[in-house]
């Protein structure tokens, strides 16, 4: 069975700036195993080139702009699909810029069709602004809807949701997300893996460590989920959701040796999540996550809407 892999970043990959341990070894299990991949992140700061930069400095070489698929590249490409003559006005950074401007998306700051929000941080002459082309008739979309991500185990940063959510509030207006979990970002990195692959794939896996985006998006999309616990989400929240990963695994470390040997392991989960010898699973049933659902409350609203 030919399979591709969609891989989140932050939380997978790296934390802030160290590599998680096994990543490397994961990855280059790829590149050596000519496995299709593409990583796919809700960041809109960074341009693919940024990324591929950020890899090398964390030991991991050989990446070029192809690799990654961002929420900038994905806004980009559902306005020049749906509204390819309009204009913008941007709160974000760089690699939203770049991705606009590359798909030839005007900047207005006089009277924009659509104010998009990505990541960033901001001043309250820019949202005044935003805020005043809303009223004046702009759509709002924003790139991904995350209100806050994890920049370490002890700290956080506000999102691009949360950006958003201070115009929703101001101008009463909704805005539309076009990250993930949006099916519209997993249906084009889809498409791009495919590309990627010279050809179509039998199955196509999310490896991600966030319930509200990697794993909600794939469920919707209707890709196979891999959920690690490496990043944002802990183990006893997981039975909190409607919708549950494939599988869920310690960290991305855990699946190396499954793409050099190309046998899907007997056992479905980690190791380290079993109870007293093998516990293993026939291919294709999701991971049980009942005996989980006992925990503290959340010190934190959820990550997105």
């Amino acid at each position: 069975m030919k399979s591709g892999f969609l891989i989140d970043m932050d939380g997978v990959i790296y934390r802030e700036n160290h590599l998680i341990p096994g990543a490397g070894d994961f990855v280059q299990a790829l590149l050596a195993t000519g496995t299709p991949f593409l990583f796919l992140t809700n960041n809109s700061a960074p341009t693919p080139e940024d990324l591929a930069v950020r890899m090398r400095h964390l030991g991991i070489p050989g990446f070029s702009a192809r690799h990654f698929y961002t929420s900038a590249l994905n806004a980009a490409d559902f306005l020049s699909e749906t509204d390819p003559d309009c204009t913008v006005y941007v709160i974000g950074e760089g690699g939203l810029l770049a991705a606009l401007h590359e798909r030839k998306i005007a900047n207005d700051a006089i009277q924009p069709r659509y104010v998009v929000v990505g990541e960033g941080a901001t001043t309250m002459e820019k949202l005044a602004k935003a805020h005043e082309c809303i009223e004046a008739g702009a759509r709002l979309l924003a790139t991904n809807p995350d209100n806050w991500c994890p920049v370490s185990s002890a700290k956080t940063r506000p999102g691009a949701g949360a950006t958003a959510a201070y115009l929703e509030a101001s101008t009463g207006q909704r805005a539309y997300y076009v990250g993930k979990p949006n099916g519209y970002m997993f249906h084009r990195a889809r498409r791009k893996l495919v590309e990627l692959a010279l050809g179509e794939l039998e199955q196509v896996v999310m490896i991600g460590d966030t319930m509200e985006t990697d794993i909600r998006g794939a469920v919707e999309a209707g890709l196979h989920s891999f959920l690690v616990l490496s990043g944002s989400t802990r183990l006893e929240t997981v039975g909190d959701y409607v919708y549950q990963p494939t599988r869920v695994l310690q960290s991305i470390a855990d699946l190396t040796t499954e793409v050099l040997t190309g046998q899907a392991s007997d056992r479905l989960d980690s190791p380290a999540f079993t109870h007293g010898g093998s516990h293993a699973h026939r291919p294709g049933l999701r991971h049980q996550t009942d005996r989980f659902t006992f925990h503290k409350p959340r010190p934190r609203p959820a990550m997105t809407k």
